[in-house]
């Protein structure tokens, strides 16, 4: 049962703060003006598990290099995923491009105004058609993020952990939210969550909520909200086939447009598998037919779902192609679309400085 102080709350209250202590952010419009429609969208995109310090450079760049959303749905795919680069994710940036050209196509470049419409368009789901609805076109949708659901859990004590909570949180952030200035209100409850009502240490007594806020009468706002154990990340492994030409030029090769790290460009490597390679099972994935040797040490990165583990075995070639594959200077890779990981497989290779073989990995066949 929620307490009766929640009676209290008073979306003018947060509405003053909000106007007191808003953050200034790149995307964010100045008291007053109007939010740009396709400046919105694209900063809801970038900060999709992503921190607004990170994002910020990478907002100020795309807008710089497109400035409207036709801009965008001209670009190429490949000069979209090379911009994103450090992202991650790069699922949004395509749905990014795909979305840019859809509103170009077929409404003319203007987004639809309502979270319904948007929902409809590539890479926005509920969360992102209800910021963009409610910030750029003062819908009163309502913007549900990590932040409000903290916020929320702790305004009425609410005991479910979080993932279980999400839909009785999102119904008591759809109670508060105001028909009168509603983006301005939902950005003021996610600056109020980042700023103020923070993960750790909430500032309690600087919360214009706070006399409402039952958790905070109980003495458990910090304890709120209440999260069930992540289960522990599985581990994946692979090989890499570092290939070098006699000029210095390394093998690469473009991943499938769809699925993870989709359309990024990437050093050639086996299938990710929970279980080591043998040296029969990796020589039928590797691309050229050469005399493969293990580069020492092993490169490591963090998914959303699982751990990889890649090692990484080397050639050198005469020169001949591969079917899915292109060649590239190591100071050409600058200009290619390569994601955190690959960039991980080159720094590990090309920074050692003195490369120790511990034999034939994979035998060059007959």
């Amino acid at each position: 049962m929620v307490d009766p102080s929640t009676s209290k709350l008073d979306a003018d209250q947060l509405l003053a703060w909000y106007d007191r202590h808003r953050r200034v952010l790149p995307w964010r419009a100045a008291p007053g003006a109007r939010p740009d429609a396709y400046g919105v969208w694209l900063s809801e995109i970038m900060l999709q598990q992503t921190t607004t310090v990170t994002v910020a450079p990478y907002y100020k760049a795309f807008l710089t290099r497109w400035p409207a959303i036709d801009d965008l749905a001209r670009a190429d795919l490949d000069d979209v995923l090379h911009a994103w680069q450090g992202l991650g994710y790069y699922a949004r940036a395509r749905n990014l491009h795909k979305c840019a050209v859809q509103v170009a196509a077929a409404h003319g470049g203007r987004f639809p105004d309502s979270a319904a419409g948007l929902r409809a368009l590539p890479g926005i789901g509920a969360y992102t058609a209800a910021a963009i609805a409610a910030i750029a076109f003062e819908r009163p949708a309502t913007v549900v993020d990590g932040n409000v659901e903290r916020v929320m859990a702790r305004l009425f004590a609410v005991a479910t952990p979080v993932p279980t909570a999400k839909t009785e949180l999102k119904a008591l952030a759809a109670g508060l939210t105001p028909n009168r200035r509603p983006g301005d209100y939902a950005q003021a409850v996610m600056d109020l969550g980042a700023t103020v009502c923070t993960p750790r240490n909430p500032q309690c007594e600087r919360c214009p909520w706070a006399a409402a806020c039952t958790a905070r009468a109980r003495g458990i706002a910090a304890e709120l909200p209440r999260r069930l154990p992540r289960p522990a990340r599985p581990r994946r492994r692979g090989l890499v086939f570092w290939a070098v030409r006699g000029d210095g030029a390394v093998l690469l090769r473009r991943r499938p447009k769809e699925g993870l790290l989709g359309g990024m460009i990437e050093v050639p490597s086996t299938p990710w598998e929970s279980t080591r390679w043998t040296l029969a099972k990796a020589r039928v994935h590797a691309p050229l037919d050469a005399e493969w040797r293990r580069l020492k040490g092993v490169v490591q990165h963090g998914f959303t779902h699982f751990e990889l583990e890649l090692r990484v075995v080397m050639a050198s070639v005469n020169g001949a192609g591969a079917a899915d594959g292109y060649w590239c200077r190591p100071e050409e890779f600058a200009a290619q679309a390569l994601s955190t990981l690959t960039k991980k497989v080159v720094k590990h290779v090309l920074e050692s400085q003195l490369i120790k073989y511990t034999g034939p990995l994979i035998p060059k066949s007959a």
